[in-house]
């Protein structure tokens, strides 16, 4: 009988089950949340669900897939590699959309925290994962840290941008704005 070779990520499979269930219970968590604000959030644009709280889904998806990747049994590391990659590199193309997104289909002007948390930490999270995708085979155990890195940074921008969300919706300040629009449109320049 041949023993069966140990899996590359089989040490990891504990801290992938924590992230990943993360991920997912916090997505639907997300769902949640837009449902109970949808009634305080007046008039949101698609462009501002779209730049704001659509990439903090993506975000948990994306930890969720690498998750679900590097807990399945692969006997040889191709597979995770080309998901790794293309995740890597979708993410990065999403990013950019987002700054397309933000910057020109919202009535939100972004600042400082809102270019770090939402295209800077993203896109290096990313980026890694691109890097990890060509390093995997030569560099497993350092390479298999900064994926781990990457999915628990995911992982941490998204719970900080739906926090950033909820709390600028239950402050009122969506409102607020809203209403201040509302005004200036209908006063004379």
């Amino acid at each position: 009988m041949q023993e069966a070779a140990p899996h590359p990520f089989g040490a990891w499979e504990s801290f992938y089950v924590i992230v990943g269930t993360s991920a997912a219970a916090l997505t639907g968590l997300q769902f949640v949340v837009i449902t109970l604000v949808k009634d305080t959030w007046r008039e949101p644009s698609s462009g501002e669900i779209g730049a704001f709280a659509t990439p903090t889904v993506f975000h948990f998806c994306a930890t969720l897939l690498i998750s679900t990747t590097l807990g399945a049994p692969w006997p040889v590391l191709v597979g995770p590699r080309l998901i790794i990659g293309a995740c890597g590199l979708t993410g990065i193309a999403y990013a950019a959309f987002v700054v397309l997104r933000a910057t020109h289909g919202t009535r939100y002007r972004m600042v400082l925290e809102d270019w770090i948390w939402h295209v800077a930490l993203p896109i290096g999270a990313y980026l890694a994962m691109v890097v990890s995708a060509f390093t995997l085979d030569a560099h497993l155990t350092s390479t298999l840290f900064v994926i781990g890195g990457s999915s628990v940074l995911l992982l941490f921008i998204g719970i900080h941008n739906a926090w950033d969300t909820t709390t600028y919706v239950a402050s009122g300040r969506a409102a607020a704005e809203s209403s201040d629009r509302k005004e200036q449109a209908g006063s004379p320049s």
